[in-house]
């Protein structure tokens, strides 16, 4: 607390006033105050982002008209979903993926090209520093569920394979958690990294995912359920693909007779990334063919 004694010792910093005409306040008037205000920005970037925010956002006010009530409504429930993020879950990404921004934010940052793997969303459940495994090797360290062998080759756009290629997988578990959401299960469950062959082959050993619901007790879920969704993912499994000299690819390998396939909570499905569990007589098999862009 500052008294009036150690008040006087404050200097204050002079602010050079550019004008002293008050504008006539309008809805036109004070959006150009409001983007005046941010011209001397000197990151070009920031200022390019600052404006069309601020376009955005005034448009979105004038259109909604939102009651004061409406708009502490809005700004509580972004308080709510920072104080719901914490050092394993992140609301303001389940917020961006359950609306439908990451997957376009993704759009814009991996346009489809031919022969190469399209993305998908990263999920806020990847963790770093997954066990290498030989390939064939089960990533299952102690989790129920039947068996999958899920191989391929990594290839150029040309279709020439690639020696060396890392592959990141990780999953959730039969009971529908990854591992840094279950403390019963054992570190790193279910996540581990492969790499391919001289021919560019993997073999990826674990087993069948299952559908789970994304984090739904907090306020992106009070948000999803007042507008009737349901907070289910289809059955699928995480896959971060590199190698040197190629750009890598984030995607996601989806169950096709899964039944939120088309209705995915975070609209992280594509077609291309659909795959079908071939029965065997000790589980499934499931072929396929990840395709890099060289970086250059």
């Amino acid at each position: 607390m500052i008294t009036r004694t150690e008040s006087k010792s404050i200097k204050l910093i002079p602010i050079k006033v550019e004008s002293e005409t008050v504008t006539e306040f309008s809805e036109q008037s004070h959006l150009e105050e409001a983007l005046h205000r941010v011209q001397k920005t000197t990151d070009p970037r920031l200022k390019e982002v600052l404006e069309a925010f601020i376009k955005h956002m005034f448009a979105f006010v004038n259109d909604v008209k939102p009651s004061e009530k409406e708009w502490m409504a809005g700004i509580q429930f972004l308080t709510e979903v920072g104080q719901k993020c914490d050092n394993v879950r992140q609301e303001y990404i389940l917020f961006s993926d359950t609306f439908g921004i990451t997957m376009l934010v993704d759009h814009h940052n991996h346009k489809a090209v031919p022969g190469v793997t399209e993305s998908s969303v990263l999920g806020p459940f990847y963790r770093e520093g997954a066990p290498a495994y030989q390939n064939g090797e089960s990533m299952c360290q102690d989790s129920a569920g039947d068996p999958v062998v899920i191989a391929g080759t990594v290839k150029d756009v040309q279709g020439k394979p690639i020696a060396n290629a890392k592959l990141d997988v990780w999953q959730t578990a039969a009971n529908g958690f990854y591992q840094v959401q279950d403390p019963l299960q054992s570190d790193f469950n279910l996540s581990g990294v492969y790499h391919t062959d001289d021919d560019g082959h993997f073999e990826v050993r674990t087993v069948k995912p299952v559908s789970y619901t994304v984090p739904d007790d907090g306020p992106v879920g009070r948000l999803l359920n007042a507008t009737g969704r349901h907070a289910y993912r289809p059955a699928h499994v995480h896959f971060v693909i590199s190698a040197d000299n190629y750009k890598p690819v984030v995607t996601q390998l989806f169950t096709d007779d899964d039944a939120y396939l088309r209705s995915d909570a975070v609209f992280g499905v594509k077609d291309s990334l659909v795959i079908h569990y071939t029965p065997e007589d000790k589980g499934y098999k499931v072929s396929y063919d990840f395709g890099l862009k060289s970086a250059d």
